[in-house]
């Protein structure tokens, strides 16, 4: 591979004094303080005399090496110009797609793909286990971006259509598994990235107007344990000692250990002792951010949410940044994703949204989560690291004063 081939595939005009930096510095900061919360769930105290804080060992072993993999991939996702990148969203999303639907083929033998909890969404690959839906996350995105860089039929309300079909199909395979949260996180994404492609706010107001409407006759599709996480947060807005010895059991206990870390939080020993005690359900995975503010308190609770917007300052000021509307649109679209998904978790781990079973970007337990976030910052930094042309054309400015039949 000559010189002038390298220059076409990374391009020319590079940059790295760019906002994306927030963005690494904040998800590196986010995945070491996961692998010590993972640490303190699930480990007792590391022996006396030790020089790290960790037992390097069991999960947290496995999460170091899941970062490592993730800031690797991260760092081969920032090579390539992203125009590049772009040729392969279609083939990765009909891959996850196939992916999505082999998962949910009950001849495949269990050995393969095991189902947990009643969920079958993961492919055993030995040492881990691989979840299609993580990656579809990041092709969905790609595919989105895509197919409204250059058009302007989704500022009618039938041009959305389109948008909704290729929404419709990862989130009803994901729903199938069942997956209800990582379903979720889909809707707000393909509206975040509409609005940011210029779609009217009207049009989009009315289908969220009809989605309303609508919800109550999904009620019934829903999986037995789906209902009864709705039912058991509304026994807790009338009680909130409702249902402790049952289904609530998992968040009164969070709630109950994120309010024992008071403002400051608790010495590493009692932290794990009361973690211990307690019996947390998920403590290393969907419940960490309780570990967290039972260690640390209220202020580092609030410090982990501060790494989290610094996160998105640094995407969301390279969305700003980035002529090109492909760039501009994955970075809002991973933002986005990562935004719903970081909501969601804290909301759980609160008490003010159900349990839904999403992890806690860059600090949960997980091998496709962390690579699919650190290839989402890899993303960012990649469109981050690319000047626009001097003479590019603004992306997605429309005349609002333009009518068509379907407005």
């Amino acid at each position: 591979m000559n010189l002038e081939t390298i220059q076409l595939l990374i391009g020319r005009d590079l940059t790295l004094r760019h906002f994306g930096w927030l963005s690494v510095l904040a998800a590196l900061a986010l995945s070491l303080l996961g692998i010590y919360a993972i640490d303190l769930a699930s480990a007792p105290p590391p022996p006396a005399g030790s020089p790290l804080p960790i037992t390097p060992s069991g999960l947290v072993l496995k999460q170091i090496i899941f970062m490592a993999v993730g800031i690797t991939a991260a760092a081969a996702i920032v090579l390539p110009h992203y125009r590049f990148v772009r040729f392969v969203a279609w083939p990765a999303m009909w891959i996850c797609l196939f992916l999505l639907v082999f998962i949910l083929i009950p001849q495949v033998p269990t050995w393969l793909v095991r189902p947990r909890n009643g969920a079958r969404a993961w492919i055993n690959l030995g040492p881990v286990d691989f979840q299609p839906a993580e990656v579809a996350k990041i092709a969905f995105i790609m595919v989105v971006a895509d197919y409204l860089r250059y058009r302007r039929n989704h500022r009618t309300f039938v041009g959305l259509i389109p948008v909704g079909l290729i929404t419709l199909v990862p989130v009803a395979l994901i729903m199938r598994q069942p997956d209800l949260g990582t379903a979720i996180l889909f809707v707000p994404t393909v509206f975040a990235m509409l609005v940011a492609a210029g779609a009217r706010l009207k049009h989009l107001s009315l289908v969220v107007l009809i989605a309303m409407c609508a919800a109550p006759a999904a009620y019934p599709l829903l999986k037995p344990h789906q209902k009864q996480r709705i039912i058991g947060l509304v026994h807790v807005i009338q009680d909130s000692k409702a249902g402790a010895d049952g289904i609530n059991f998992q968040s009164l206990t969070a709630r109950t250990l994120t309010g024992a870390g008071g403002l400051t939080g608790n010495p590493d020993p009692k932290a794990r002792s009361l973690v211990r005690f307690n019996r947390l359900p998920e403590a290393h995975n969907d419940m960490i951010y309780s570990v967290i503010v039972l260690r640390f308190g209220l202020l580092g609770g609030v410090a982990v949410l501060g790494l989290y917007l610094l996160w998105f300052a640094g995407a969301l000021l390279t969305a700003a940044a980035c002529r090109d509307p492909f760039g501009r649109l994955v970075v809002i679209g991973c933002a986005t994703i990562i935004a719903a998904q970081m909501f969601i978790n804290v909301g759980m781990n609160i008490g003010i949204v159900p349990i839904i079973g999403l992890t806690l970007p860059f600090v949960s337990y997980g091998g496709s989560s962390m690579l699919t976030v650190w290839l989402m910052t890899g993303l960012v930094v990649n469109i981050a690291t690319r000047r626009p042309p001097r003479l590019a054309r603004p992306s997605f400015e429309f005349d609002d004063s333009e009518e068509t039949w379907a407005d």
